[in-house]
């Protein structure tokens, strides 16, 4: 099976108080998920971001966009993703 895939959906416009618009992640966080090499923390990360995104609130968009980003790299996305869905 394949690795986490990042969490990244290819939008990278950081217009909501240093937060993509896309997927929430900043800057830092984008740069930090590059740096993990452990698939654990990966998906630990991944977790963090759906945790973020449910505070920010207006993310919606994001998990059907990610489920297809799995989809394709055929990696099995984490469970609080699909429990978004």
């Amino acid at each position: 099976m394949s690795k986490t895939p990042s969490p990244c959906i290819d939008v990278c416009k950081f217009k909501r108080q240093g937060h993509c618009i896309g997927c929430s992640m900043t800057k830092a966080q984008k740069s930090m998920f590059k740096r993990l090499k452990k698939d654990s923390h990966r998906q630990a990360f991944v977790e963090m971001l759906v945790a973020q995104q449910k505070t920010l609130g207006r993310y919606k968009h994001w998990v059907p966009q990610y489920l297809r980003k799995c989809l394709k790299k055929k990696a099995k996305p984490i469970a609080a993703v699909r429990d978004a869905a």
